[in-house]
């Protein structure tokens, strides 16, 4: 079920009452009525996909039963692996079996020797990348002596699969989603107006700035042969506009949502694309993701204090296995690379912790430096983003050619749109404005400007948004 659909627009409300009204006076009833609306919401798509989920919520629940329980650490460990590589099983097999195969074979035609390949028509289940990794932080921290093991089966079933965030993230740690299943949770108008808030402010980004950007870029990346030098770098930027007006789109609308229900989870977006460095950005964007990839992967295998050689090692592994979450082509992996050469200087001259404030902090304005900073960083991020957008690699490294070597330099002003400009400076200057909080529309605090804003934005998704039911791009990860 689509956040942008007529579907969920009547999932929502009927969801929401009955959840306050009907199922408020017992905490187990209501962590039931969870559970079912939220396998109601994923089995939208496809009602055979619940199968997985499910199995992968029994093998975590049960093997973490079993960690707690063992006094022998060799069997805390064999019941952490059982849960790990049954999870990364499930994905390596939904996502990357037909990948690996084609590799293979592309592999050995390189080397003159034909082989008979094998693919299978493998359907992607929605949402398996985060839910899989937001189960498997759960073990590792109850192997970790960081959390009990959870006794009640409801609340763990309704935390793996609670619908706000169960497609595309945030990836919750159970340290802090799984806890909130067990205290009763009150209404708060606060709370549910932030979650208003935010609902609005993602559908903006999504239906308005995301989509009508995807029709541009679509036109470019399908076409970059016959584009101008001009058109191409628009594609590569409005690209930009629309990963990120889609992604934390989608990211606002689930912890609006969540919010709705008296859950707070953890924001996953800060205005990446103020960043003044590389480092900062990866602080700033999918915040689940890159903590995860951070405490799970990186600070095992010894982070950055280790030898410069081992650092440099770590920062690439992060990286590339990053991009590699993301899909099953090479074009992932080369962004992931390419953005841990963007991050290599920093970490070699101990500059990669040094922007961890907001940018012009208590001023209107960035000074030159910042600003400087800024455009350096979001021009790299927009170069890498190219491979992520591109079919092939091969693809991508055409395109960026293709914009030197064009012979054309004209802008084709009715592809764009003479409205979609406007709205993206609007939507800037309203993210500079309320940089410094982590719901935007927060930053707001005259009472009059405030709902003639709210007025304007929804007049503008209106008037402006495509409803075609447009699918999130973070759904086919």
């Amino acid at each position: 079920m689509l956040f942008n659909s007529f579907e969920f627009a009547l999932f929502l409300p009927i969801t929401f009452i009955l959840y306050w009204f009907v199922f408020q006076k017992h905490l187990k009833t209501q962590n039931f009525f969870l559970l079912v609306v939220s396998y109601v919401f994923y089995g939208w798509w496809d009602w055979r996909f619940l199968s997985l989920i499910a199995f992968s919520s029994v093998v975590d629940f049960l093997c973490a039963q079993q960690i707690e329980k063992s006094d022998l650490k060799s069997h805390k460990k064999l019941f952490l692996w059982i849960s790990i590589l049954i999870n990364l099983g499930f994905l390596g097999f939904f996502k990357y079996f037909n990948f690996f195969i084609e590799s293979f074979t592309d592999m050995m035609a390189m080397m003159g020797l034909q082989t008979n390949p094998y693919s299978l028509n493998v359907i992607l289940p929605v949402g398996i990348s985060f839910y899989t990794f937001q189960t498997m932080s759960y073990t590792i921290d109850v192997y970790r002596g960081k959390m009990m093991a959870s006794k009640d089966p409801v609340s763990f079933f309704a935390y793996v699969s609670f619908f706000p965030q169960l497609v595309a993230g945030p990836i919750e740690r159970a340290v802090n989603l799984l806890p909130q299943f067990k205290f009763k949770r009150n209404f708060s108008y606060e709370q549910g107006a932030d979650g208003m808030r935010l609902i609005l402010w993602g559908v903006f980004k999504k239906v308005v700035i995301a989509d009508n950007c995807a029709i541009f870029v679509n036109q470019i990346f399908n076409n970059y042969e016959t584009a101008s030098g001009p058109e191409l770098i628009l594609g590569a930027v409005f690209f930009a506009f629309q990963i990120y007006g889609d992604f934390s789109g989608y990211s606002d609308i689930a912890i609006g949502t969540a919010k709705l229900f008296g859950f707070d989870l953890m924001t996953n977006f800060r205005t990446p694309y103020f960043s003044r460095d590389m480092a900062e950005f990866w602080r700033r964007w999918h915040i689940s993701l890159s903590t995860w990839f951070r405490d799970y992967v990186y600070i095992p295998l010894g982070g950055s204090r280790v030898s410069k050689g081992r650092a440099i090692f770590n920062t690439f592994m992060i990286f590339i296995v990053s991009g590699f979450w993301h899909g099953a082509n090479w074009t992932f992996i080369v962004w992931g690379a390419l953005n841990a050469i963007y991050f290599l200087p920093l970490l070699l001259r101990n500059k990669n912790r040094v922007n961890k404030d907001t940018v012009a902090e208590n001023r209107i304005l960035p000074n030159f430096k910042e600003l400087w900073q800024m455009g350096l960083t979001f021009t790299l991020t927009c170069v890498a983003w190219i491979f992520f957008r591109a079919e092939s690699v091969g693809e991508a490294f055409n395109y960026i050619f293709s914009i030197f070597n064009s012979e054309s330099y004209k802008v084709s002003g009715k592809d764009i749109g003479y409205y979609l400009p406007l709205i993206i400076v609007l939507w800037v200057t309203l993210e500079w404005y309320g940089r410094h909080y982590a719901i935007i529309l927060n930053g707001f605090k005259t009472t009059y400007f405030r709902y003639l804003l709210y007025f304007v934005l929804i007049i503008t998704i209106l008037l402006k948004g495509e409803f075609g039911q447009n699918q999130f791009i973070y759904f086919q990860f």
